[in-house]
């Protein structure tokens, strides 16, 4: 197995496309490329057996979660995931457990899909979550029941 420097060089994508051998000739000493475009997102590019390598690894952080939420105490996990997510802090207990639940769920099927924005997503959401707890003014104005007739409701189906 060969053993990589660093974990990604970055390159402009024009570079890229006038000296593609030199570029995936890099890949031998670094982990990725990262293609710089002007006015896009970049890209990256990595070899086959790195991409599968990353999916072993992300298939076994998953069940390695799974398995500690199931057999550990609720209070190390909670602690450690306090220690990896510091937001968490912000959330009620009972939102707590349901982010343990659904993160244990959506990093399985990811893991088995090979494709981690699920649990990116699921963060990301959870994270917005504990933006409004963290603040007493937007909190209450979420929670807040409406006040007086919010209009006409179409029925299912119609075009309004």
């Amino acid at each position: 197995m060969e053993v990589v420097s660093a974990v990604y060089e970055e390159l402009p994508f024009s570079e890229f496309l006038h000296r593609p051998a030199a570029a995936a000739e890099r890949l031998g000493e670094v982990r990725a490329l990262r293609l710089r475009r002007r006015g896009a997102d970049d890209l990256a590019l990595t070899s086959a057996d790195q991409m599968e390598r990353d999916a072993v690894v992300i298939d076994f952080t998953a069940r390695l979660l799974a398995g500690l939420v199931r057999s550990e105490s609720t209070e190390v996990v909670r602690r450690v995931l306090g220690e990896a997510l510091p937001w968490v802090a912000f959330l009620p207990p009972e939102d707590v457990t349901e982010l343990l639940r659904e993160l244990v769920t959506v990093a399985q099927g990811a893991a088995s899909l090979e494709n981690l924005s699920p649990v990116a997503v699921l963060l990301t959401q959870w994270r917005h979550t504990a933006e409004i707890y963290a603040d007493p003014v937007l909190l209450e104005r979420v929670t807040r029941e409406p006040t007086g007739d919010l209009g006409p409701v179409p029925a299912p189906g119609s075009d309004r």
